[in-house]
């Protein structure tokens, strides 16, 4: 695991980089089919040429032509949806609840952000019990009011102020469990949720490193949809460590 200074400095090296958060300029909704791309197009951007290109888009992919040139497939990307460079944008699929989207980050920005957090609180990394269940669907709410399928496969409980607590994570990224959640602290933090990846699972336990709580990519941008907390991750009480609202 990465010390909480390189933690931290990874993050600031994420939001900065080219596919981060900072750089997002447009997301628009597209139905299958032909599209003219551009400033002055269907698909209009808010700079760039009158005419980027063409996308293709269809059940199966995504393809982007510029003119006179050979159409390009988006291409798969861990983690995150199907990506092109054209510049001077990044293009993505970004697809939600079914609908795609074209979302665009502009590669002539160097965006810059100073991150806050809490004091470093030591009693806030905690070792849970990491309890597996049987698979669950189940749905979670998204920012925009939309709904999204996901699976539940554990939870994880601790002990505060002598009661039990459970935490249930709803999606998986690089292979770490991410809990959504929310905590008395809202408003000083983002206030819809912060986001936490569990760390060093064992088959019985898992490290809950609240002071490397971040804020969601919806923080940064109105371009993102980001997951609300399911009811269970909603917590009333205090959790004075990580990240504070951008």
């Amino acid at each position: 695991m990465l010390s909480l200074t390189d933690h931290r400095a990874a993050r600031l090296a994420a939001l900065t980089a080219p596919d981060g958060w900072l750089n997002l300029v447009a997301r628009i909704e597209l139905s299958p089919g032909r599209h003219d791309v551009g400033n002055a197009q269907e698909v209009q951007l808010p700079s760039g040429p009158d005419l980027l290109g063409t996308l293709d888009l269809t059940a199966t992919g995504a393809s982007f032509a510029r003119p006179g040139e050979a159409p390009q497939p988006f291409h798969p990307v861990p983690d995150a949806f199907p990506q092109l460079r054209v510049d001077p944008f990044l293009l993505e699929i970004h697809t939600v609840d079914g609908v795609p989207a074209l979302r665009v980050r502009d590669l002539t920005q160097q965006p810059t952000i100073d991150l806050r957090y809490f004091p470093g609180a030591p009693d806030w990394v905690i070792r849970a019990r990491w309890e597996s269940l049987a698979p669950q669907s189940a749905e979670v709410t998204m920012k925009d009011g939309s709904t999204a399928p996901v699976t539940v496969t554990h939870r994880a409980t601790f002990q505060h102020q002598g009661k039990t607590i459970t935490l249930t994570p709803t999606h998986m990224k690089s292979g770490k469990p991410m809990f959504v959640f929310r905590d008395a602290t809202a408003g000083e933090t983002y206030p819809a949720c912060r986001f936490l990846f569990g760390e060093d699972p064992s088959e019985t336990e898992i490290t809950l490193d609240f002071n490397r709580a971040i804020s969601p990519p919806c923080a940064f941008t109105d371009f993102a949809i980001c997951p609300l907390p399911p009811p269970g991750n909603i917590l009333p009480f205090r959790i004075e460590a990580g990240e504070l609202a951008p």
